[in-house]
């Protein structure tokens, strides 16, 4: 998909965004569309930042079968800065049925827990330009190239490491570095208390309360 990109510029679109009409718009600029089938994320601007787009209509769907915040977290896990984008009229948000506190919430939970950073947008047309933009600026002025997520079992120690942290609640690429630089290792990481947790930059009552309950909980699956 795309034109003749000069600019050098690739997006990596999921192949599920066909019918969204982005990838339409995207592929009428100057930019490489590809659409692979992605674990995590709608489309992948550089070797850090991906993005999950959801309509209004789509985006209360999913706060209330729960489905978003499992995406956002494998996102967040996968790359250093994720985003969100919301497609459509803000105010069509309040008006689908549900309390709007369980929406503020949610928008809550998502910028101060997850710490991802929402960008509205009004149509299909408008997220393709504001995707072509951010990729534009991280691929051409920034000098980082596209790169989907894999962890690799030859990768070494302090990688593995980091993928291990980086399971934890609300604890993104990111985290996990910083968690690990402040603990030095993953043992004296999982054996810290709430308040041990609370002192590194970036993880308040919620989320050390959540590593915690994690760390101490009663296994509870079965064969």
């Amino acid at each position: 998909m795309g034109g003749k990109n000069v600019s050098g510029v690739v997006i990596v679109a999921d192949h599920r965004e066909a019918a969204s009409g982005v990838m339409k718009h995207l592929s009428g600029m100057d930019a490489l569309v590809r659409a692979e089938q992605l674990e995590a994320g709608d489309y992948i601007l550089s070797d850090r930042v991906a993005v999950e787009r959801k309509s209004v209509a789509d985006f209360a769907a999913s706060i209330m079968d729960q489905r978003m915040f499992e995406q956002l977290e494998r996102l967040a896990k996968s790359y250093e800065n994720p985003l969100l984008f919301i497609e459509g009229s803000p105010e069509l948000l309040f008006d689908n049925g549900m309390h709007p506190n369980s929406v503020r919430g949610a928008l809550a939970s998502i910028t101060i827990d997850l710490d991802i950073p929402i960008i509205w947008t009004r149509n299909p047309k408008e997220t393709a330009a504001q995707l072509y933009w951010i990729a534009r600026r991280e691929q051409l002025e920034l000098k980082r190239p596209v790169q989907l997520r894999s962890f690799s079992m030859d990768a070494p120690l302090h990688k593995h490491q980091e993928f291990l942290v980086s399971g934890l609640p609300f604890v993104n690429a990111v985290m996990s570095k910083r968690l690990l630089k402040r603990f030095g290792t993953p043992a004296r990481l999982f054996a810290a208390t709430e308040e041990e947790l609370k002192e590194v930059e970036g993880i308040g009552h919620v989320k050390a309360k959540k590593i915690r309950e994690l760390l101490d909980a009663e296994y509870a699956g079965s064969e």
